[in-house]
């Protein structure tokens, strides 16, 4: 008997209910795996129907395809000797579960259900799954007769079990039992389980990665043994992007690790293990043999099977691994890029329309598209002959071959300026710029012509014509004037995107990207139907704070020089009028009330730390109090979540965006709170304002910076009349307020210079600009009461 075994843990980027396609690529994993030598192959979690099936889970239809898979799985010649698992719902006695089905030549050993669900995040597994609770023990399960007519096996084991080989021992975490705070792992090592085996659906977030790793290493340092830990790689049909990063350590080591972005659908990793290697470390540990020796007996279900053989002397265990991290940086440029393909190749559209401002948003999609080409590039080069064959399918063109970034940028990217009489000469030089440096397809446009025809409309029926506040209008009529150029933006965004191709000479149409941040997407900061509501957003999850250093990373990294000035340039919707010479009437962080990194800090309070109004102040009253009284931070807390609260509405429609930041507002499984809210907040607030009275007087603030004049205050107050009449920060100023409020647009908006990083504020040598000034006093809520 050797003491060497060769296992394969495999990254799939599958697609829910493509049957067919799943099968493929989980056969060519278990090829890939027997050609390099390995005698078992695992693999992610519910890879044979695709983990987001979500409410398809209800359905017979998806358990009897589940099924008819294994079977041809189970079937194949490349299946023989070797000990296999997949993924797969199953229903045992009226109930689904979550399972991974192990067999062997034609055998099923064992179906192991989850005995852990998740649902958190944009989790909700107990929605369809039910958890397995009876531990150690296992029931007979009567399989279908499709499955018995071909194994001549009428019941196999169903529950928490183990599989003995001959010369080892494995068993199965699934995914959320890794996590879970009883995992199971530590069991089933103190039962002498060699070999911990864990299928996983785990999703990008950023600065998340090094995580699950963690978890891996710790769990095989602990407990001693080795750990595979399989995930999926790529968009399935939802808003995640699945990480990628599967892994195998051995006693604490990362042995080997797939990659964490690629635009692979198969991977295959292998590591050489020397099961003597994990005896000889478990028997080291004194307190845990003192441990095992009481432990309780896992049912074992043998397999006439040795994975290592008689010759493997010769035969070298792999080494640990040292793995690098992607930076946030390389994150967002790889992550969104990849989600992106994915969405492209099974949208059957043609590439991708961008209305392109020259602002921080809409540059950093354009150069996550441009990513994405690099991307595939690459893999056509390294010889990917499915991505060579997904780019052709994509362009109608069986001869293209792409040998250059900005060539097929070209063709997949069209990027346009709509241009009003409220866009600057900068912004316009800075698309264009951006444009040729990523080899977008290009176009200019005037809006202005649209805005007069609706406004004509308008008039012949009122008799009234609307104006901006600096040419005398009032808050209603500025609102309505900005949000018109939006909307229309959009519309024209639409008839762009499904007729430009056959203005080209091409096929199909393009699917409009959008590029509304998540800060700007919680604080309400877009119009309601403008460019926000596109088709898909690749930075709808990522704050602006990570896209400028995104833009400062891909400037070197990509060869755009041109995303310096765009990265410095002053944040603004460009939706009022310039002023006389031709400077900018209007910038975001005015209009918000609120700088992006406070936003930021918002964000993260209201959904990592469960901040409701109260514990919010409380927290930022200690964290601000070298630069904010207590009053102070009570303001600005109170104006953030008013504008959220009059704002939630929008994350109704809020286009569907690669997740990607943990304090997402997105409200379609990631963030479930009402749209629809009392927006005065009338107890929490008082409770604010009560507790601000008391420490006020004992307040001493600690930082050098002087602090502003009654005279400043009154001179802010009055350059800060935007607040009343904005289109972003408020519901006007009058009951003429509804639920369905719009606050405008922002598509091309960076942090003003001197913005504090994330955890701090700006200090500028001028004191506190517009944006700390109270507002609240003039604002009312949709019933008329003053906030």
């Amino acid at each position: 008997m050797g003491r060497k075994v060769t296992v394969a843990v495999s990254t799939l980027n599958q697609w829910a209910l493509d049957f067919e396609g799943n099968m493929v690529r989980i056969l060519q994993s278990i090829l890939e795996a027997k050609d390099m030598g390995a005698s078992y192959r695992t693999g992610p979690e519910l890879e044979v129907c695709g983990y987001s099936c979500e409410d398809h889970f209800r359905e017979p239809d998806t358990f009897l395809h589940s099924w008819e898979v294994l079977l041809e799985v189970m079937m194949s010649p490349m299946c023989e000797n070797m000990l296999v698992d997949v993924g797969m719902p199953v229903m045992h006695r009226n109930v689904a579960y979550n399972c991974r089905v192990a067999f062997f030549n034609r055998q099923i050993l064992l179906i192991r259900p989850k005995m852990a669900m998740c649902d958190d995040g944009n989790y909700r597994e107990s929605r369809w799954f039910t958890a397995w609770t009876k531990a150690l023990q296992t029931e007979e399960y009567v399989l279908p007769r499709m499955i018995a007519q071909h194994t001549g096996q009428q019941t196999v084991p169903f529950g928490d079990a183990v599989i003995a080989t001959r010369d080892t021992c494995l068993g199965y975490e699934i995914c959320e039992e890794l996590w879970n705070v009883r995992s199971k792992h530590i069991e089933m090592s103190l039962a002498g389980v060699e070999l911990i085996v864990n299928s996983s659906g785990s999703y990008m977030e950023l600065r998340k990665a090094h995580i699950t790793s963690d978890l891996i290493r710790n769990a095989s340092f602990k407990a001693g043994g080795a750990y595979l830990f399989s995930n999926l790689r790529g968009c399935d049909g939802q808003r995640v992007y699945f990480n990628g990063c599967s892994a195998i350590a051995l006693n604490g080591e990362i042995l080997a690790r797939s990659q964490q972005f690629a635009l692979q659908d198969v991977e295959v990793t292998l590591a050489t293990i020397d099961l003597e290697e994990i005896r000889a470390y478990r028997v080291s540990l004194r307190s845990r043999c003192t441990a095992a020796a009481s432990a309780a007996e896992y049912p074992r279900i043998h397999c006439d099977f040795e994975m290592s053989t008689h010759s493997d002397i010769f035969k070298t265990s792999t080494p640990p691994l040292n793995w690098p991290m992607h930076t946030p940086e390389e994150e967002i440029a790889l992550g969104p890029a990849c989600w992106l393909w994915d969405y492209l190749r099974r949208s059957g559209q043609g590439g991708f329309f961008l209305p392109l401002s020259g602002g921080v948003d809409s540059s950093s999609s354009a150069t996550i598209v441009h990513s994405m080409c690099r991307q595939i590039v690459q893999a056509v080069q390294q010889g990917d002959a499915q991505v060579l064959h997904d780019i052709r399918q994509l362009l109608a063109d069986s001869d293209y071959t792409p040998d250059n970034a900005a060539g097929l940028c070209n063709r997949l990217l069209v990027t346009c300026y709509m241009g009003s009489v409220n866009s600057s000469k900068e912004t316009r030089r800075r698309a264009a710029q951006l444009a040729n440096q990523l080899g977008s397809y290009h176009i200019e446009i005037s809006i202005d012509s649209a805005v007069n025809a609706l406004l004509s409309i308008f008039n012949a029926v009122t008799g009234l014509t609307p104006r901006f506040r600096t040419q005398g209008g009032c808050a209603r009529q500025n609102l309505a004037l900005q949000n018109m150029q939006s909307r229309i933006r959009m519309v024209l965004a639409y008839i762009f995107a499904q007729l430009t191709l056959w203005v080209r000479n091409r096929p199909g149409g393009l699917l409009v990207l959008g590029s509304a941040n998540v800060d700007e997407s919680l604080r309400g900061y877009l119009t309601k139907y403008d460019c926000s509501s596109a088709d898909i957003n690749p930075i709808g999850g990522i704050s602006k704070m990570d896209l400028r250093r995104f833009l400062t990373y891909a400037k070197d990294k990509f060869n755009l020089p041109v995303l310096e000035s765009i990265i410095d340039a002053p944040p603004t919707a460009e939706l009022e009028p310039l002023q006389e010479n031709g400077e900018l009437q209007q910038t975001d962080e005015a209009d918000m009330g609120m700088t992006y990194a406070e936003l930021s800090q918002f964000g993260r309070l209201r959904k990592q730390s469960f901040c409701g109004p109260y514990s919010m102040f409380c927290h930022l009253v200690a964290t601000w109090k070298s630069d904010l009284s207590p009053k102070e931070v009570a303001e600005k807390v109170k104006h953030f979540f008013l504008c959220y609260a009059i704002n939630r509405h929008k994350m109704t429609v809020l286009t569907p965006s690669v997740h990607a930041e943990s304090y997402s507002p997105d409200d379609n499984r990631f963030d479930h709170r009402p749209f629809l809210y009392r927006p005065n907040w009338s107890w929490q607030f008082k409770a604010i304002d009560d507790e601000a009275e008391k420490l006020q007087p004992i307040y001493t603030p600690s930082s050098a910076q002087l602090r502003p004049s009654s005279e400043d205050l009154l001179i802010s107050t009055q350059r800060s009349s935007h607040l009343d009449d904005s289109k972003h920060s408020s519901p006007l100023s009058s009951a003429s307020a509804s639920a369905s409020i719009d606050v405008g647009i922002s598509t091309a908006a960076v942090p003003l210079p001197g913005a504090a990083a994330p955890g701090g504020l700006s200090k500028k040598p001028s004191g506190y600009s517009k944006v700390h000034v109270n507002v609240l006093g003039k604002i009312k809520d949709r019933t008329g009461i003053p906030v």
